[in-house]
């Protein structure tokens, strides 16, 4: 029997979506005796809604607050003012990427930033009200134990505070824009593969720093959450690089990463490897895998990926889940469990009903499989909980429009 369960839904898909609903859905994974609650990224989204693009690795999501209170601040100025002038500077040229800037803000012109720096402290102030917010929750989540776990996306936005404020630490042109930018190829999700149009990184002017930006971003993460997953881990190994101008995710390169330096620098930080859980899902090879065990990291295990053709041979099928793993029903990219399940052939239904046998709440039989294999911990999006068909997806990878939507109603959790 797993030790720990608990539930994935991002703040936005509560009823009003606001950081203020979180003490009645803790109330309910209280007397449901769920024990980790699971978030998306709660830095600032971009156009399309994604947490995953987000012009910043460090800021919080000041659309997802409801008070007025400032909370302290002193932990985060490596990181504020440079946001807070981005966030300025940016609302100031709406729909202008920052190379699209005056030559001088652009070019952060000291002058220039010195009178920017005058209309700024509206922008603090909504990061101030974010944390004390955020961390007030935290507080009461733990008192009823129940740990928060956050989402650290590896890569970030091109339009972003940290590439405008740091463009030495990305692969940029002369002009400021990205020679290549990160996605991965052809797998699961997209026969296309994917182009994210997030920047990828020159490890190098890391390692000059001692992955200072990185050491930064987790601690920060640390702050606002109790145990932080990594997603794209294999990024740590190596990235697909595609061509700034590709349509898709097919032409690319895997370019290497710094491997055991990088990986070394984050656990350090975090003090306890049970803190970070490692996402290695997709085109993995078995050097990822090495390196996540090396720091005696878990990986995560998807029980959608498991009941294919050779499921035997699956490391997503219940039988073959180990201790170094996290088991999900499925994340915020796959189906929901029930829309899954719909959309199955055969011999997935098949092997799904030589372990569930002929139940006909096939969802709630595969969240007890989950709960029953090795794995420490279990994770089970909120959807999966409420029986919902497609309906209820939350993201279809290499889709832009339509994405991250999904909230449930109070009465829903009857």
């Amino acid at each position: 029997m797993g030790k720990e369960v608990g539930i994935l839904c991002h703040l936005t898909s509560l009823p009003n979506g606001k950081i203020s609903d979180g003490d009645k859905f803790l109330q309910y994974l209280k007397d449901n005796n769920y024990s980790k609650w699971q978030f998306l990224p709660l830095t600032p989204p971009d156009k399309h809604k994604s947490p995953y693009a987000s012009p910043s690795a460090f800021a919080g999501h000041y659309g997802i607050c409801s008070s007025d209170v400032i909370g302290d601040l002193s932990d985060e100025d490596y990181w504020l003012e440079d946001w807070a002038l981005f966030a300025t500077i940016t609302e100031h040229y709406p729909g202008k990427n920052w190379t699209q800037w005056p030559e001088k803000l652009r070019n952060r012109d000291p002058d220039a930033l010195a009178k920017w720096r005058e209309k700024i402290s509206p922008e603090i102030r909504r990061q101030g009200i974010f944390q004390h917010e955020w961390l007030a929750m935290k507080a009461r989540a733990n008192g009823q134990g129940i740990e928060l776990i956050g989402d650290l996306p590896i890569f970030i936005s091109h339009h972003s505070a940290d590439v405008w404020a740091n463009p030495e630490l990305f692969q940029l042109d002369e002009n400021g824009l990205p020679t290549v930018v990160a996605g991965v190829p052809p797998d699961y999700f997209s026969d296309t593969g994917q182009k994210w149009n997030t920047v990828l990184y020159n490890w190098a002017e890391h390692e000059k720093t001692n992955w200072r930006w990185w050491k930064e971003r987790m601690a920060r993460m640390l702050r606002l959450f109790d145990v932080v997953r990594i997603d794209h881990f294999r990024g740590f190994h190596s990235a697909w690089a595609v061509p700034r101008e590709a349509e898709d995710g097919v032409i690319g390169q895997w370019q290497e990463a710094p491997k055991e330096k990088i990986v070394k620098a984050l656990v350090d930080v975090a003090g306890d490897e049970s803190r970070i859980i490692a996402e290695d899902l997709g085109i993995i090879p078995q050097e990822v895998i090495d390196l996540r065990l090396q720091f005696n990291l878990r990986g995560m295990a998807i029980l959608q990926f498991g009941f294919g053709k050779d499921c035997d041979k699956s490391p997503h099928h219940p039988s073959n889940i180990n201790s170094m793993q996290i088991v999900y029903t499925g994340t915020h990219d796959n189906d929901t469990l029930l829309g899954w399940w719909e959309s199955s052939n055969d011999v997935i239904k098949a092997n799904v009903r030589s372990i569930t046998g002929n139940s006909e709440d096939i969802v709630g039989s595969m969240i007890n499989v989950a709960k029953e294999c090795a794995a420490p911990m279990c994770i089970i999006p909120l959807q999966d909980i409420l029986r919902l068909d497609s309906s209820g997806r939350m993201n279809v990878p290499g889709v832009e429009q339509g994405n991250w939507l999904w909230r449930f109603a109070w009465s829903d959790l009857n």
